[in-house]
């Protein structure tokens, strides 16, 4: 079994090759057990991947039941093939949600949410870098993952791309060193080929950083695109990021077609001299449980002082009431407002309003026009609060048709 845990999508703009959702159809059909969609410095395709891998999972289930119900279509196989031809069928891929961190001084880092702990830890890090930086930027430092711990991440670090001999290493060994003696438990260190001829030497001097880091390795084909044929956009891709022609590229061409997603028996053949770096890529994989089905919606807190959102509601929308029938309101109003209030209570809307009631006022007061509409105006609530300005009593619409 293998995982393939640092995979660049086309969220990497002009990098990758492969939508999110093109990786997870081709590891089913691969056979692997578990992938990591890894983009600089977003997870803005984790979604995309996600409802492709629960698409999958829907068609294996189904063709279970049917295989289940009338059995395999096609002739029997031959007796002496102990492999069959055929695709992974039955196979559905977990997704792991991640990102590679790129540091403005300290080298990539591929973060995998181990639990929601590690996922909210994760999109906390993002946000800080763009907050800072002007958009579409992310300026991450190596402080703030070390500000920010590891709780519920596993990292991979990258090796630098020079490891002859580890010369001119020192800039690279220098956070990473800081890093190990933060988060070595944690930590491990990638062992990805290059495709260049040379990968037998490169993964012996990645074994050997290792050591002299006392991280444990980790195989992964680092893939750019899900399957082959993608190369020539891949190297268009990396035309226009550079500003230069196709056949002007180079060496920042991809020399072949290499760098894709690659089946359990591919990377067997790889890493035929390392295969512990397979088991524990698998391994690490196990542990990641987080899912995005985990995760709903919850509306920013709304709570002032020591007052709940419930109770602050309430009181504004008594306040309103009184500001708009300074005369005194008419039962059948007061009922319409007790009954939406218990409902809002009910359904938990509290802060929702009290956020509209902070736009509204925040407009008021800069004499901006602001006015609530549609069915808006069925609401006594938000007549009270100022966002609507004709009382609902005089229609016949319903409160519930708002909500």
């Amino acid at each position: 079994m293998y995982a393939e845990l640092s995979i660049t999508s086309n969220f990497t703009f002009l990098t990758g090759a492969s939508h999110p959702e093109e990786y997870i159809r081709r590891a089913a059909l691969a056979g692997l057990a578990a992938i990591a969609i890894a983009d600089d410095n977003t997870v803005a395709g984790i979604v995309r991947a996600h409802a492709a891998a629960r698409e999958v999972a829907r068609l294996v289930a189904e063709r279970r039941a049917f295989d289940a119900a009338h059995g395999l279509i096609g002739p029997p196989a031959p007796p002496d093939l102990s492999v069959p031809p055929s695709a992974a069928i039955y196979t559905v891929p977990r997704l792991i949600p991640a990102a590679r961190l790129r540091f403005l001084d300290a080298p990539d880092i591929t973060v995998l949410a181990e639990n929601r702990a590690g996922w909210a830890l994760l999109c906390r890090l993002l946000s800080t870098g763009r907050q800072r930086a002007a958009k579409g930027v992310c300026d991450l430092c190596l402080e703030d993952l070390i500000t920010a711990g590891t709780e519920g991440v596993q990292l991979l670090l990258h090796p630098p791309a020079a490891l002859t001999s580890l010369r001119g290493a020192k800039q690279w060994l220098r956070p990473v060193q800081r890093l190990t003696r933060c988060f070595g438990p944690r930590m491990h260190l990638v062992m990805a080929p290059r495709y260049d001829g040379q990968d037998p030497a490169r993964f012996a001097a990645i074994a050997g950083l290792a050591t002299r880091l006392g991280l444990p390795t980790l195989a992964s084909a680092t893939p750019l695109m899900h399957h082959g044929r993608r190369r020539k956009l891949a190297d268009v891709l990396a035309a226009i990021r550079l500003g230069v022609r196709v056949d002007t590229l180079g060496r920042a061409a991809l020399a072949n077609s290499e760098q894709r997603l690659r089946s359990a028996a591919e990377m067997c053949r790889l890493y035929q001299d390392h295969p512990a770096t397979l088991q524990r890529a698998y391994a690490l994989s196990q542990k990641m449980t987080f899912s995005l089905d985990a995760l709903r919606y919850e509306y920013p807190s709304e709570i002032s002082g020591n007052e709940t959102p419930t109770e602050r509601l309430a009181r504004l929308a008594q306040a309103g009431l009184k500001w708009r029938y300074p005369y005194g309101s008419t039962d059948k109003v007061r009922g319409m407002l007790a009954h939406e209030l218990a409902l809002i209570a009910k359904l938990k809307y509290e802060p929702y309003f009290l956020t509209v009631n902070d736009i509204v006022q925040f407009a008021r007061d800069r004499g901006i026009l602001c006015q609530g509409r549609g069915s808006a105006a069925n609401s006594v609530v938000c007549y009270c609060l100022g966002v609507t300005s004709v009382s609902p009593e005089i229609g016949t619409m319903v409160f519930e048709r708002f909500v």
